[in-house]
């Protein structure tokens, strides 16, 4: 893989077809616009489902992985796909046929994730995400698993992801330089070199209401998270150039700290609230450091 991944989410299901071509132009010119085009490789697109009923910006339903994946492939100008996909409420059988498809529509690499944090793990009546790095090896080559760097056991549980045959680890939106203990402790203590993508995400001023960057990285009880979200609220308050600096030093301290550790390295770029000239223009600064 060894890419630059921008994260594009579904659009609502109402919105139909038009909102998702519009995303997908929407990207490419922002990406021409601020010298980006060309160097972002894939899109990133999750599948999204209902989580907890305190989300901060109202859930709506979403458009289908592939539908959104087959409606603006045609706007990206040769980026290609990547996904997550919910492996708990599909049973071995449907979830064959869910990989199949994303598969044939064009997607290189699919994480497979759990259950919301509403449920506990094992929840759910499906395919453990564990169990489906193992069963679908021949069906997909670049099988990815999320990453926490700051959650309590996360070592042996990425561990033994990497053993039940996880290729890349995709990080939670980072917001400290957790993750470079953490990979240099597993390159010290395990065999494994998985490629990491690391996610970075643009801290818009409307997070200081909203909250939504501080809702998708909560761990109540986690001093280390308590930090980042702290990082996060005093970043939002600040004016466009020192938010722009703060990201784009931390982006600095992660990529220098984990780019001699052996990893193969891609970065996952994110904009929760949406992307537009600032998110790019913060991306661009990043990369000019650093770029796969």
């Amino acid at each position: 893989m060894n890419t630059i991944a921008l994260e594009l989410v579904p659009p609502n299901l109402d919105g139909g077809v038009q909102m998702a071509v519009a995303e997908g132009r929407k990207v490419t010119e922002l990406s021409r616009a601020s010298g980006l085009a060309g160097h972002i490789k894939h899109v990133m697109i999750p599948g999204i489902i209902q989580e907890d009923g305190d989300r901060p910006v109202g859930f709506r339903e979403k458009m289908d992985t592939i539908d959104f994946w087959r409606t603006i492939e045609p706007e990206l100008g040769g980026m290609r796909g990547l996904c997550t996909q919910v492996t708990a409420f599909h049973d071995e059988q449907e979830l064959t046929e869910r990989l199949q498809n994303l598969r044939d529509a064009g997607m290189d690499g699919i994480a497979f994730v759990g259950v919301p944090r509403n449920m506990a793990d094992g929840e759910g009546p499906g395919v453990a995400p564990t169990d489906a790095l193992a069963k679908f090896q021949d069906v997909v080559p670049h099988r990815g698993s999320i990453l926490i760097p700051t959650r309590h056991g996360e070592q042996g549980r990425f561990g033994f992801k990497c053993e039940r045959g996880a290729t890349y680890g995709m990080t939670q939106l980072l917001y400290s330089d957790a993750i470079v203990r953490f990979l240099a402790e597993f390159a010290r203590t395990t065999p494994h070199r998985p490629e990491i993508l690391l996610s970075f995400g643009f801290i818009p001023g409307v997070e200081s209401r909203k909250k939504l960057i501080q809702w998708l990285i909560q761990d109540p009880g986690n001093p280390a998270v308590a930090g980042e979200q702290e990082f996060v609220a005093q970043t939002a308050e600040l004016g466009f150039e020192q938010r722009k600096q703060r990201v784009v030093d931390l982006y600095k301290r992660v990529i220098d700290g984990v780019h001699g550790l052996g990893f193969p390295l891609s970065v996952h770029l994110e904009a929760p609230y949406g992307y537009n000239k600032p998110a790019f223009e913060t991306f661009a600064t990043m990369l000019d450091h650093w770029a796969p």
